[in-house]
C-alpha cells in the first residue's frame, strides 16, 4: 500500500525525509518514510498496492481508512497500523494534513519483525500494537515526542532491531518471488520448472506464504514500477513509462492501473497533489 493523491485544487505544502534502515534491518525494511502535509485541501486519497507489507506510525491524527482493500473489513481509525500484501486500494479521508511516518516490509520482515508470515494479514489493515504489543506504544511515544527526523529513524533502528527473531522462509518459494518480482516478464508455469515444482503446488505454497498468487506479484511489481516511475519521471509518456515497465502497450498498463488502483494512470498522475511521499522508491542512497 503506497498512499497517492487525489484530486485538490489547493496545493498545500509536503515535506519530509527518507532513508535506509539499519544494516541489520535491511533485508527486513527498504526504508523509512517519513512525511508532513499542511494546508492541502480536505478529501480523500488512494493507498496503492504493492509488493510489500505497509506499517504507518501516525504522529498527529489517526489514519482514518474510508474504505479497506479487504471488502469484508469496517473503515476505521489508526494511530498505528499494519496491512499485507493487497491487489485493491484502500480510500483514505483527511482534513488535508498528514504527519507519519511509513515502512515497506519485506514478506521475511514480516516473519522476523511483526511475527507472522505475510499470509496472516492478507489484504487486511490492523492495529500495530496487535502484532507488536508494548513495543507500538513505544513506538507512537517516543516518535511523537521528538521532532527531527533523523532522531525518529534512529528510534525505529533501535525499536526493530531488538525485535528482530530468526525466521526463514522456504528457499524455494524466496527464488519464485525473486523471478516473479523482477523487471522481466515470466510464466508462473516457468518459474514452477525451474524450481522443480508443480504449478498448482507452487500457486498453493505461494500464497499460504505469501497471501497472494505468483500471478498477482508479478502484476503488483510490474505496476509499482510503473507507480514509482509516474510520480518521478514527470516528463516520461505514458507509453515509454508503459514499456520501461514491461507491459504489452499503454492499453495493457490503462487495464492494469483500473484494476489495481481503480483509476487510470493519466488520471492519477493528473490528480496526484503530493509531491513528497511515499513513492517507496529508496535507490535514491540515502543512508
Amino acid at each position: 500500500m503506497t498512499v497517492a493523491g487525489s484530486v485538490s485544487p489547493v496545493r498545500g505544502v509536503s515535506d519530509g525525509a527518507r532513508r535506509r534502515p539499519a544494516p541489520p534491518l535491511r533485508a527486513l525494511v527498504s526504508g523509512y518514510e517519513g512525511y508532513r502535509l499542511t494546508g492541502f485541501e480536505p478529501g480523500l486519497h488512494l493507498g496503492l498496492p504493492s509488493p510489500s507489507l505497509t506499517v504507518v506510525v501516525s504522529l498527529d491524527a489517526p489514519l482514518e481508512i474510508a474504505e479497506q482493500a479487504a471488502a469484508e473489513q469496517a473503515p476505521g481509525f489508526y494511530d498505528t497500523l499494519a496491512s499485507g500484501i493487497a491487489t485493491a486500494p484502500v480510500t483514505i479521508r483527511h482534513d488535508g494534513n498528514q504527519h507519519g511516518i511509513q515502512l515497506a516490509l519485506s514478506p521475511l520482515g514480516a516473519r522476523a519483525l511483526l511475527g507472522v508470515p505475510a499470509s496472516a494479514l492478507g489484504a487486511w489493515v490492523v492495529g500495530l500494537d496487535d502484532l507488536l504489543g508494548a513495543d507500538a506504544t513505544e513506538l507512537v511515544e517516543r516518535l511523537s515526542l521528538e521532532s527531527v527526523w533523523e532522531e525518529r529513524f534512529r528510534i525505529l533502528d533501535e525499536v526493530l532491531g531488538r525485535r528482530i527473531a530468526d525466521a526463514e522462509i522456504d528457499p524455494h518459494l524466496v527464488q519464485a518471488w525473486t523471478l516473479l518480482a523482477g523487471d522481466g516478464a515470466v510464466r508462473v508455469s516457468a518459474v514452477a520448472r525451474d524450481i522443480g515444482w508443480s504449478r498448482r503446488h507452487l500457486v498453493n505454497r505461494f500464497v499460504a506464504e505469501y497471501g497472494v498468487t505468483p500471478k498477482d506479484v508479478a502484476r503488483l511489481s510490474r505496476f509499482h514500477r510503473s507507480h514509482r516511475m509516474l510520480k518521478r519521471a514527470h516528463c516520461a509518456t505514458l507509453a515509454e513509462v508503459s514499456a520501461r515497465c514491461g507491459y504489452y502497450d499503454q492499453a495493457h498498463m490503462a487495464r492494469d492501473w483500473r484494476d489495481l488502483a481503480g483509476v487510470a494512470p493519466s488520471r492519477w498522475r493528473e490528480n496526484e497533489p503530493f509531491s513528497f511521499v511515499q513513492d517507496s522508491d529508496h535507490d535514491d542512497g540515502a543512508e
